[in-house]
């Protein structure tokens, strides 16, 4: 407890602590980072993490834009799924395959971001609370902006098979880094990858045979 020269006990101020400009982004991505392990990546709002940060909620929209943007920086993925997603959707619908792919890898290129997407899938193969933040976040951010995009039905299944792709090709190029595919260029791998997601995006398939009998 603080006390004046003369020994008065000096009252602490109420309210929100203030934080410095130097330490104030951090402390609200280590509260963020706390706020998403805890409660999944839907369940938390930008007014908790504020809470959580002992910080004023304009604040944290003062450093970052969405909940998307800060979960990218609370798991340290320089790498906004979300927004290669969105720049893909602005071009012709019939390259959003090879688009996707493109951007996909061009951004994987950079060492630090290629790291900790793969760490971020591992962590989440073994651990439900990973798995559960990145699905929710997968969910939200990425699948549902192509399925409103595509405006069809089934969209939500379309975005979460291309999305299979995406991160199978993730894995085997960079992490078990299976050759030829891990060392051929980006061109070569969107051409052969993209037209496999944009099948999954824009394709028909044939309708299920409901009355088929699986063989025992």
């Amino acid at each position: 407890m603080a006390r004046s020269a003369s020994g008065e006990v000096i009252p602490r101020p109420r309210g929100r602590r203030r934080t410095g400009e130097a330490d104030a982004r951090e402390q609200i991505v280590a509260a963020a980072s706390r706020e998403f392990l805890a409660h999944g990546y839907d369940a938390v709002s930008m007014r908790a993490i504020a809470r959580r940060a002992d910080v004023d909620p304009a604040l944290v929209h003062h450093y970052f834009a969405d909940k998307a943007e800060l979960f990218a920086e609370s798991v340290s993925v320089p790498i906004r799924p979300d927004q290669i997603i969105k720049e893909v959707l602005r071009g012709p619908r019939d390259s959003i395959g090879v688009n996707l792919v493109t951007a996909a890898l061009t951004a994987m290129e950079n060492g630090k971001a290629r790291e900790r997407v793969i760490s971020l899938i591992r962590t989440a193969l073994g651990h439900d609370f990973a798995a559960t933040m990145l699905r929710q976040f997968l969910v939200r951010e990425v699948m549902r902006r192509i399925a409103d995009e595509l405006g069809v039905d089934d969209g939500e299944m379309r975005a979460t098979a291309a999305a299979s792709q995406l991160v199978g090709l993730f894995m085997v190029r960079f992490g078990v880094r299976i050759d030829p595919l891990a060392s051929a260029s980006i061109a070569e791998v969107a051409a052969r990858i993209g037209p496999a997601i944009q099948w999954h995006l824009t394709g028909y398939p044939a309708p299920l045979d409901t009355n088929a009998v699986t063989a025992e």
